[in-house]
């Protein structure tokens, strides 16, 4: 089966675009390099935004530069202290990210939620906001936003070319080093939120904190941590406490910091931090223990586990507004003394605060799109907590939409990505009770359509593919216990299954295959002619008996962002 994917994803995939296409491009941005000017970009022809996103993807580290990093062979700090160095050679300083007003934020889950209800209040305000944020879900300058807004096709593609064209001039002189795409993305995402001159920037960690790149600011106004949960051990560590000690590495000197209600081992080891640190660390209280005047506040996000995020959103934002508006004080220092965290004052909020909260849209997070006899749910849980914060919202979402009469067919579209444990995931799944389950890797589709926003060298396509037929067989002995046939391959030359049975599991070659075949005809969007996917087998058509006779199809999407980004691509291209 795998040989057989592979000769799919070799015959249309984007992965094997010509050698000859991408040498021109990058021809043309060497080109356009060599002629870079510090004033507005200039514009030379064929330099477009798929250009500067080709020579983009040069800088992902490669499959087996991350397998070093995650065994060890590399210094974990080397990410930061490469950062000043970057920041000159691109025409930046350190002190020159003093004055971006920096509210810096990490966590394990629901640290980008955070960042989207802060930047959404304090847009409320009127204040002209930066936000960056990653990864991206459709386009690589959703990252990368002014007034809540992805940053257009033209700017980025001008802002890109200047700071790229600094670093390649000076490379030969730094052993022809360049930063790599996470780095490069951080250091184009201060230069424009200088060059635009945004009243504050919202800054979200990348991975953890200490060591993380966003941590070359030196004076944020406010720091933040979400909720803590076990995720990219091989980097941070295997225990909350390790995990703890990273996320608290962004805590500064005499710089207020909050976070949510943590596990006490984490607990006790922010608490830690912030008195060796010397910065005075609040805890967030409840969301109802806010009090307005129209009543319980209301949130554009959807599921329980947001109320916390807004809550500590709402002190964030309340303590940048002091600081910037209210008298010029510092805040008080920890007792070194105390042995605990102290609760965060709750306060009334404004009508902005109220506004910004209830307005707040984080696209691939709790999110709903609905179209005729399709509802898609969708979200980039990919940890054991944001996992189980997914299947109760599923739950409680699916649930009120099943009011519409006739049957109803569930269905869970899923792929989990790097080291995470896809068969501990999908155990919490099986409360939700699907009536099919699909598996796909996260390939928009098999045929090359010149969206380089989407392609992924961090991965091998082999270890995607490996991975989604391993999810399949662990789905299957979760749910039935059975492992004696193979998963179907739903393409024209594929094998035929070993035993015909009812499909309660299947695996497709990408995205926009398992859609398509999700969805029956139903859905306009996956039927336009710019989209070509691998056709289904005849022999599989009998499999979609249950789709074809439901009067409603849900389908949630879950395990990966990058899934969910991709399916958003086909389904609504504009969100972001």
């Amino acid at each position: 089966m795998m040989a057989c994917l592979l000769r799919v994803l070799q015959r249309h995939s984007a992965f094997g675009a010509s050698c000859s296409e991408r040498d021109s491009v990058f021809r043309l941005a060497s080109w356009a390099v060599r002629n870079h000017s510090t004033q507005a970009a200039p514009h030379f022809p064929g330099m477009e935004y798929q250009d500067a996103i080709w020579t983009l993807n040069t800088l992902q580290s490669n499959a087996s530069v991350l397998q070093q990093a995650r065994s060890g062979q590399r210094d974990p700090r080397q990410q930061l202290l490469s950062m000043p160095g970057f920041l000159e050679r691109a025409g930046l300083t350190v002190e020159q990210l003093d004055h971006l007003n920096i509210i810096h934020i990490t966590g394990t889950k629901g640290k980008g939620s955070t960042c989207a209800f802060t930047e959404r209040i304090l847009r409320t305000y009127g204040f002209r906001t930066g936000f960056y944020s990653s990864p991206h879900l459709v386009q690589v300058r959703e990252r990368i936003r002014i007034d809540g807004r992805p940053i257009s096709n033209e700017l980025f593609t001008k802002y890109f070319w200047q700071v790229y064209g600094r670093l390649d001039e000076t490379k030969e002189a730094h052993g022809g080093t360049m930063p790599a795409y996470f780095r490069f993305l951080t250091i184009l995402a201060f230069h424009i939120f200088l060059q635009e001159k945004v009243d504050l920037a919202i800054i979200e960690v990348g991975i953890g904190g200490a060591y993380d790149c966003t941590n070359v600011v030196r004076r944020p106004w406010v720091c933040g941590i979400a909720s803590l949960g076990i995720d990219h051990t091989q980097i941070l560590g295997d225990t909350i406490e390790k995990i703890a000690w990273q996320k608290a590495g962004i805590f500064k000197p005499g710089v207020p910091a909050f976070t949510v209600r943590q596990p006490q081992e984490a607990m006790a080891v922010l608490r830690d931090r912030a008195r060796e640190i010397q910065c005075r660390l609040r805890v967030c209280p409840d969301l109802d223990r806010y009090q307005t005047e129209s009543g319980a506040l209301q949130l554009g996000l959807a599921g329980q586990h947001q109320r916390s995020n807004a809550s500590l959103a709402l002190q964030l934002c309340h303590t940048w507004l002091q600081r910037r508006c209210g008298p010029d004080s510092s805040p008080a220092l920890p007792d070194p003394n105390s042995s605990s965290v102290l609760q965060a004052d709750s306060f009334r909020p404004g009508a902005a605060m109220v506004k910004g909260l209830a307005d707040t849209h984080w696209a691939g997070r709790n999110q709903t799109l609905r179209r005729g006899a399709m509802t898609y749910f969708l979200d980039g849980a990919h940890t054991h907590r944001s996992m189980q914060a997914c299947v109760q919202w599923f739950q409680e979402a699916a649930q009120s939409q099943s009011g519409a009469s006739g049957a109803v067919v569930r269905v869970l579209l899923f792929n989990s990505t790097g080291q995470r444990d896809g068969a501990a995931m999908l155990k919490l799944l099986l409360p939700c009770h699907f009536d099919l389950v699909v598996f796909c890797p996260n390939i928009a589709e098999t045929v090359a359509t010149g969206n380089a926003d989407q392609q992924n060298f961090n991965v091998t396509v082999e270890a995607m593919l490996t991975c989604c037929l391993d999810n399949e067989r662990s789905w299957r002995l979760l749910s039935d216990g059975g492992d004696e046939y193979a998963a179907p391959l739903l393409i024209r030359d594929g094998p035929a299954p070993l035993a015909e049975r009812k499909a309660d599991s299947l695996v497709f070659p990408c995205i926009l295959s398992a859609l398509r075949w999700i969805a029956q005809g139903r859905d306009p969007v996956l039927t336009e002619p710019a989209q070509t996917a691998p056709p289904v087998t005849p022999s599989m058509a009998a499999k979609a008996a249950l789709l074809q006779d439901a009067a409603h199809i849900h389908i949630l999407v879950t395990g990966s962002l990058h899934l969910v980004g991709g399916v958003l691509k086909h389904l609504d291209p504009e969100d972001g």
